[in-house]
């Protein structure tokens, strides 16, 4: 469970503002009320989807929200806060970009432009010895991921039904060693791969089949796939799996070898095994209705269905697809070692954080780029930071002349309005001296607000402001 632990100080400008506040300023962009269709195209630039279920509660109270109000597709502030309350903490750390791949719209830009290229890739040939497999078109192709975080994309035929065949192999090993234990299933089958062919008769030299994925089992692996799955759509081919019972003569052959052998557990009923084996797919990491399962430890699995195989059985496009990725991403634990520092690396932002962060606040706060601002101030940066010169994004926005940055800064961000740089100049002295003077009375107004006595140098600084004034006026 994570607990975030918020202290609210009441001092110079009040209450600091909510996450909540923060998440809606990010979004709305200066306007009064978000519609809902901004506040969902948002949601996914960060990789999240709606039918999440970690997001159940604010769909639903959006849902709820949007056929109350005679406004249907617009929420204010109020009304957006009570949407998103009940998930904040996760919607602030997908907005902070605090995911395992910060950069989402990026990395899946990357990830279409290898889904085209593979798009290309022609031979091979579609699985015809089960009857089933070979009604697919060979031009159908997709891909889907889904990170650690629960970040997703897809790209293709990706709506289109297929059967998972022996790419299920890896679920349903999580699966026994959920329920069994490492301990208990390793006593049947080994752990390491054979290397051999996905049908061979063939055990290692402790009497075992080499791996769990040469056996399939028990009824529950459905319900434990749709747990795996979120809820989404998990179906069974009651075509293929009859399809497959019936040119499965080699499958039963295995099936009566290892019962000889004594590899499975007493009182196994065999063929019932065999019966639901057919119904999951073949003994293969890929499987032969072209789907191919890839695994990214500590990042993403990634699903790529190409019907057309090769000659060892694997999608072409598929295969073209990973290799692809595999050289593009640095994602493998020794690719730092083999001086790959030209591969791309999405789990991390370079640069050095402190001097890039202080650059794009100063950059943004120069360019009058409220909407950055925004985003710096939700993503937890310190919005009073200063550069070499002690001088802080509301010294330059007033210099600047640009009154959103500086009602942003002050109103939503709560920054001391009154900050000195080196030189002893606070933001009103620049905004005198450039002669910005609808800036000027903004921070006039707000001394209103600024306690002298919760500071020593306020004070001075009351004379200067005084002394400003007159000169403007």
């Amino acid at each position: 469970m994570c607990v975030l632990l918020f202290v609210f100080s009441k001092g110079k400008q009040g209450l600091l503002p909510s996450l909540e506040d923060l998440l809606f300023y990010t979004i709305a962009e200066g306007q009064e009320k978000i519609p809902v269709h901004k506040f969902i195209t948002a949601l996914k630039s960060t990789g999240l989807r709606t039918s999440d279920p970690r997001l159940k509660e604010c769909m639903d109270m959006l849902r709820l929200t949007l056929q109350t109000t005679s406004d249907g597709v617009m929420l204010d502030k109020d009304l957006f806060k009570k949407c998103v309350q009940s998930n904040i903490v996760l919607l602030t750390q997908a907005f902070r970009r605090k995911f395992v791949i910060p950069d989402f719209m990026s990395f899946t830009s990357h990830i279409d432009e290898l889904y085209e290229s593979a798009k290309k890739q022609s031979g091979g040939k579609v699985a015809d010895y089960i009857p089933q497999l070979a009604k697919f078109s060979p031009d159908l192709w997709g891909v889907s991921l889904c990170t650690v975080d629960g970040q997703r994309h897809s790209v293709g035929d990706t709506k289109v039904p297929f059967c998972l065949q022996s790419c299920v192999k890896p679920l349903k090993y999580a699966i026994a060693v959920n329920d069994l234990g490492t301990e208990y299933v390793h006593r049947y089958v080994g752990k390491e791969p054979s290397g051999l062919r996905f049908n061979k008769l063939f055990l290692n030299e402790d009497g075992k089949s080499y791996l769990i994925f040469n056996n399939a089992f028990t009824e529950q692996v459905m319900q434990f796939m749709n747990k795996m799955a979120g809820n989404e759509y998990v179906g069974f081919s009651n075509a293929t799996f009859q399809s497959e019972r019936e040119s499965g003569d080699r499958n039963f052959a295995i099936g009566y070898y290892l019962k000889e052998k004594k590899c499975f557990p007493e009182g196994t009923d065999m063929v019932a095994i065999l019966d639901f084996y057919f119904q999951v797919g073949l003994p293969a990491k890929s499987g032969v209705a072209g789907g191919i399962l890839l695994v990214v430890p500590n990042v993403m699995g990634l699903m790529c269905w190409s019907p057309p195989l090769d000659k060892m059985g694997n999608s072409v496009k598929g295969i073209h697809f990973c290799h692809d990725l595999v050289s593009l991403c640095n994602f493998h634990n020794y690719d730092n070692l083999r001086h790959f520092a030209k591969k791309l690396d999405p789990r991390r932002e370079g640069g050095d954080q402190r001097v890039k962060s202080v650059i794009n606040l100063l950059f943004a706060a120069y360019t009058g780029d409220v909407s950055a601002l925004r985003r710096f101030a939700l993503s937890g940066m310190d919005m009073e930071q200063r550069d070499y010169d002690s001088r802080t994004a509301l010294h330059v926005a007033a210099a600047e002349g640009h009154v959103d940055v500086v009602k942003f800064l002050l109103e939503a961000c709560k920054v001391n309005p009154f900050p000195k740089d080196r030189w002893n100049n606070t933001p009103m002295d620049e905004a005198l001296h450039f002669g910005h003077h609808d800036v000027f009375k903004i921070l006039q107004e707000y001394q209103v607000q600024y306690t002298p006595s919760e500071d020593s140098n306020n004070s001075k600084e009351n004379r200067t402001v005084h002394k400003n004034l007159d000169g403007l006026l």
